[in-house]
């Protein structure tokens, strides 16, 4: 039985041209159905904005946006969009029609994937994703759910309903947060900025998921997946699956770090280090089956190493969602006529003593009593059961109206929610589509938005009392810079950042600013005793620091020499001056120049490390030094002056 019959739209030609077969999957903004386009008598897939949200103007843009966001793609890895439209109150597009499955189906079946099979899927969503970022868009919402497989092989990324442009996506964002939990990078969480970088991360998070067959960041709830990004790193996934090349730890450690800037800057980039990766594994490391692997028994031995995905001839229609497991839809009843008399039995005689009916009162009560009896099985299988009305991101009262014409009553709680606006339906229970009886009540849970964190005032505080105030508001700390100032006390917080008052999400760093007290010029201490250095500086709420080693110097033996830091630097008090401690002039050997000439002279005594001076006489000076102030052989102090004396006369 053809279970999508339920859905209205199955035999319905919308805009007069696409004829609707058989719904493909359900999402959270639109239906996909498999449908043929009457005017070029092809197959395509058509997706269609649910009603409920096509009177909201920020989602019909956001759909509109998809089809001119994968408009621009001309790339054989992006599923194209040929057209789009609205016919009444559907709002669709038509786009290719990719039979096979999706990424998270693969998983599903296969739980982890061998590396050399999650590489040839990275691949080309990397291509696709390169052609996008060149564009000058930025996906935004990878995930399994969106990299289609199809029965050829072909890989092809999907749902660029969450796409931007490079500069509106970095425009940071007061709305609500858009995305996938679990493929956020922590920037999306933070600023709400979103370049390039946030699609590498996801593409990273998605090969850990695929060579582990689990995600790096688990939690019962959304808050904790968002915590868990924002403030710690995605684990090497060797950790899951021991034995797994270091290649593949470091590049999914590349895409994934927590700070933009370390990440490959685009999806080409990141699909250059992946080819490098792929290029430094053996076949044994790229053929390794992980521990999480589910492979069917008739693939294992025969199956060809890299065509490790499941084909399907069609894809498959999925019942709809109000439809439970095994449920049964437009039950018939099938009516038995009752068996004829046997040939030659008594026939036109009526029993002596009694009544007997006839043949035709017989059929009609067999068929009374059929009817009952097909009516209590439905009742009791069917009858009494309704189906949850989809009531998620609607407004709470129009959630209560929904679930009131369905004959459901409501209760209604509040919570704190990273996802979903403030004051929309977060979570129902039971689900959208989930059976409950006709009389039942449905617990919906209300959106009071992102749980915020207020930053407390403790300027003036000391910092550990401050640091202390900080994460009793839920908040971490950040930074801790220091400066100068004449009015705080030395060791208390100047200020934060973010400001005192400002509200951020929990486990948000808040930096701090710290005073270092007023600034102390340092003195000159050169040619001090070092005694008298110290006091000077114990004075002004200095230390000091005498260092090991000596150096030759001008100034007397035992003074200091040298200073660090040096003269008139800004210090805080109780920070240390570091003094050198001089050895005295250095002393040399005079070389003995006498009989030189000039120039052999200068340049002997010059490269022994002394100046020199020449005195020459009045009357006829010779080429030849007659005598010089220190005699060879002497020690004089490096730097010093030698005088030579030329020769005179004929």
């Amino acid at each position: 039985m053809d279970t999508t019959l339920r859905d209205p739209l199955i035999g319905f030609e919308l805009d007069g041209r696409y004829r609707i077969e058989a719904r493909i999957a359900v999402g959270g903004m639109a239906t996909v159905y498999r449908a043929v386009d009457t005017r070029l008598d092809r197959v395509l897939a058509v997706k269609v904005m649910h009603p409920a949200l096509a009177a909201d103007a920020a989602f019909v843009e956001r759909f509109i946006r998809e089809a001119k966001s994968a408009a621009r793609l001309d790339h054989p890895n992006v599923v194209g969009v040929f057209d789009q439209g609205a016919d009444g109150g559907y709002v669709y597009l038509a786009m290719e029609y990719v039979p096979g499955c999706t990424l998270r189906d693969v998983l599903r079946e296969r739980g982890a994937l061998r590396p050399r099979a999650a590489l040839d899927i990275a691949e080309p969503v990397l291509a696709a994703l390169g052609a996008a970022h060149r564009a000058g868009l930025v996906h935004r919402d990878m995930k399994p759910e969106n990299v289609l497989i199809g029965d050829d092989g072909r890989v092809k990324v999907a749902d660029f309903g969450l796409a931007r442009t490079v500069d509106t996506a970095t425009t940071s964002s007061s709305g609500p947060l858009l995305g996938t939990v679990s493929y956020l990078a922590p920037e999306q969480l933070e600023q709400g900025t979103a370049d390039q970088r946030v699609d590498v991360y996801a593409c990273g998070v998605v090969l850990y998921e695929m060579v582990t067959g689990a995600k790096p960041h688990g939690g019962s709830t959304p808050a904790q997946v968002l915590y868990q990004h924002l403030n710690e790193d995605v684990p090497a996934p060797s950790a899951a699956v021991p034995g797994l090349a270091p290649a593949l730890d470091a590049l999914v450690a590349a895409a994934t770090a927590r700070e933009p800037d370390a990440r490959p800057a685009d999806a080409v980039a990141l699909l250059g280090q992946l080819r490098a990766a792929r290029g430094e594994l053996t076949d044994a490391q790229l053929d390794a089956v992980p521990p999480r692997a589910k492979e069917p028994s008739e693939h294992r031995g025969s199956e060809d190493r890299t065509s490790v995905l499941p084909r399907r001839a069609v894809a498959q229609p999925l019942p709809p969602a109000a439809a439970p497991a095994g449920e049964e839809l437009n039950r018939t009843t099938v009516l038995e006529r009752p068996d004829a008399p046997p040939p030659g039995g008594p026939r036109g005689r009526r029993p002596a003593g009694g009544y007997r009916p006839s043949r035709r009162l017989l059929v009609v009560l067999g068929a009374l009593l059929a009817v009952l009896i097909g009516t209590g099985v439905w009742y009791i299988n069917a009858g009494q059961f309704t189906t949850v009305p989809a009531v998620l991101d609607m407004t709470r009262e129009k959630a209560e109206q929904e679930l009131g014409r369905a004959g459901l009553g409501v209760t209604a709680d509040e919570a704190y929610n990273d996802v979903v606006e403030r004051g929309r339906v977060a979570v129902s229970d039971p689900k959208p589509g989930e059976r409950i009886r006709s009389n039942g009540k449905v617990r919906i849970v209300v959106s009071k938005g992102p749980e915020r964190a207020e930053v407390p005032n403790v300027t003036g505080m000391p910092l550990d009392e401050a640091k202390r105030r900080v994460e009793k508001a839920g908040l971490v700390v950040g930074d801790v810079a220091q400066q100068f100032s004449g009015e705080t006390a030395q060791g208390s917080v100047l200020a934060t950042d973010p400001r005192p008052g400002e509200q951020r999400r929990p486990g948000s760093a808040v930096a701090l600013t710290v005073s270092k007290g007023a600034p102390l010029d340092v003195p000159d201490l050169s040619g001090r005793q070092v005694a008298d250095a110290t006091s000077a500086l114990a004075a002004l709420g200095l230390k000091a620091q005498v260092s090991d080693a000596q150096v030759y110097s001008d100034v007397p033996k035992g003074a200091v020499a040298q200073q660090s830091p040096g003269t008139g630097t800004k210090l805080a008090k109780g920070d240390t001056v570091t003094l050198t401690v001089s050895k005295g002039k250095e002393m040399l050997t005079v070389p003995d120049v006498t009989g030189r000439s000039e120039a052999d002279a200068r340049r002997a005594l010059t490269e022994a490390g002394f100046g020199v001076r020449v005195e020459k006489p009045f009357f006829f000076p010779q080429d030849s030094v007659e005598s010089q102030s220190v005699k060879g052989g002497e020690q004089a102090a490096k730097g010093d002056t030698i005088t030579i004396k030329l020769k005179g006369g004929f």
